[in-house]
């Protein structure tokens, strides 16, 4: 099980089941609302995802995409589009321990900022996995 939440402490998770996607994404969006040059996520079942403490709130940053991040503190927290209903990715960096669940990949890389290196030795998307 993965344990975490925002920084403030208003909303506590856990993880069960196993993680998957462990990539570092470029896209504007996802830098834009971590106000980072990239953003670490993982997925698990969105049924494997439970809420321990507090409700994040969310919003829809595009359409068929729902983001969530604490109300109080802002820390963004996840990631669920509506065409994959059963999933739902989680900030790497939310985890209480987020060095247990290393980017496997990177996506979106043909929006990197030009002086966010791309990590060495990770494969590369230019975009998301499936080609989009």
């Amino acid at each position: 099980m993965l344990t975490g939440g925002c920084a403030c402490g208003a909303v506590r998770y856990e993880a069960h089941g196993t993680p998957w996607h462990e990539t570092l994404c470029h896209c504007p969006t996802c830098r834009r609302v971590a106000g980072a040059p990239a953003v670490a996520w993982f997925t698990v079942r969105r049924a494997d995802l439970r809420l321990v403490a507090g409700t994040p709130k969310v919003f829809r940053s595009s359409p068929g995409v729902v983001r969530g991040f604490c109300g109080a503190c802002g820390t963004p927290l996840t990631y669920a589009r509506d065409d994959l209903p059963d999933e739902v990715d989680v900030t790497t960096a939310s985890l209480d321990d987020p060095a247990a669940l290393p980017p496997r990949d990177q996506t979106q890389l043909a929006h990197r900022i030009p002086w966010m290196a791309p990590l060495p030795g990770l494969p590369g998307f230019a975009g998301g996995r499936d080609g989009s």
